[in-house]
């Protein structure tokens, strides 16, 4: 069989993929299909190209009579995460990269694909200032996971999670005492761009403080970045 791919994209509905017998039908004759379901179905479709096309955070490879993966980045993906030197909480600061170290251990990418992601990985931390260390240990913790059956769950466990600042030093101390309890803690900033960046209410905006040179001022050491709302 002739397989091709295609994938369909829409403002209102998910990615879609669809995978045909190029021998028995074409791309115009399933978006044609597709599209007189319903007046307001108009599907765009995205053709593969060198046997690739992209599907959400995928590259979908047609080799022969068989289909493979590798991780995909849009063209625009910065590097750019949380930078480990800010005042975050470590569980918000390391989780693009738990997320990242997953993907590529629990895909069945092949060997040389898994390797060269890894090292795209370590590329980000070290671009956001994460010692390559702190990596090697979360994606050891990550294989344990995978590799060792969960704990059966207890279906009297009475967990319950609560939200605290998260302010250094103490806020570690505060909530260690919760450590051995069936209180869970899980940390929010109070300092985030879209507090600083939230208009003032009302009408009567003073004139200095209505869109167009914008001054964001850190609470804690009292620095101020000024820019325009095209980023200079």
């Amino acid at each position: 069989m002739d397989s091709k791919c295609i994938t369909f994209s829409s403002r209102y509905v998910d990615d879609i993929i669809v995978i045909y017998d190029a021998t028995r039908t074409n791309p115009e004759t399933i978006v044609g299909h597709a599209n007189s379901m319903h007046s307001n179905i108009q599907l765009s479709p995205t053709l593969e190209t060198d046997n690739q096309i992209s599907f959400l955070d995928l590259l979908i490879i047609r080799i022969s009579q068989q289909l493979e993966i590798d991780i995909y980045r849009k063209p625009t993906t910065t590097d750019t995460t949380i930078n480990y030197l800010s005042d975050h909480p470590m569980e918000q600061k390391l989780a693009a990269y738990r997320y990242h170290i997953e993907r590529v251990l629990r895909l069945p990418l092949i060997r040389t694909r898994q390797l060269r992601e890894w090292q795209n990985i370590l590329h980000i931390a070290t671009s956001n200032n994460f010692p390559t260390t702190f990596l090697e240990k979360l994606k050891q913790q990550i294989q344990r996971k995978i590799t060792t059956p969960p704990p059966t769950k207890n279906t009297e466990n009475n967990t319950k999670w609560t939200t605290f600042t998260f302010c250094l030093p103490h806020i570690r101390k505060i909530t260690n005492l919760f450590r051995h309890t069936n209180v869970k803690i899980s940390y929010t900033c109070s300092n985030t761009v879209a507090q600083l960046t939230n208009p003032a209410s009302g009408h009567n905006i003073p004139p200095h403080n209505k869109s167009g040179v914008y001054c964001l001022t850190c609470k804690p050491c009292n620095l101020s970045y000024v820019g325009k709302p095209d980023g200079t």
